[in-house]
C-alpha cells in the first residue's frame, strides 16, 4: 500500500509543480506580502514540487524527497493562510474550503514521513 501511496504521492507534487508555471497568478495572489520576489519564489516552489516528486519515483531517493517534501508542505504553510485570510477579507466564495485545507497540510506531511524507510 505504502508503495502505491509513494506513486500517487509523487504524481501529485509533479502536476502541483507544474501548475505553478501554467497558472502562476494564482500562486501570487496567495504570497504572503511581507515575502519579496513573489514570482521567483511562485517558480522556485514549483520547481521545489517537482523535484520532490521526482525523488519519491526512486528508492535510493525517496527519503531525501520525503524529508524535503515536509519541509516543503512546512514553508508553503503561510501561503495556505494567507490565502484564507484573503478569502475572508473579501469575503470570497470558498472560505471554508481554504480553511479546511490548513489541516491537509497536516495531513501530507504526515503522508510524507509515512514514505520514510
Amino acid at each position: 500500500m505504502l508503495e502505491i501511496s509513494k506513486y500517487i504521492l509523487a504524481f501529485l507534487l509533479i502536476i502541483a509543480g507544474i501548475l505553478h508555471f501554467i497558472k502562476p497568478k494564482f500562486y501570487l495572489k496567495i504570497m504572503p506580502d511581507y515575502l519579496p520576489a513573489h514570482f521567483l519564489l511562485v517558480i522556485l516552489s514549483g520547481v521545489a514540487e517537482v523535484i520532490c516528486g521526482l525523488l519519491f519515483l526512486f528508492s535510493a531517493t525517496q527519503n531525501i524527497g520525503a524529508y524535503l517534501t515536509m519541509a516543503l508542505f512546512v514553508a508553503v504553510f503561510p501561503a495556505n493562510i494567507e490565502m484564507s485570510r484573503k478569502y475572508f477579507v473579501k469575503k470570497k466564495k470558498g472560505f471554508w474550503w481554504t480553511i479546511l485545507r490548513l489541516p491537509l497540510q497536516i495531513l501530507l506531511i504526515w503522508w510524507a514521513y509515512q514514505l520514510i524507510k
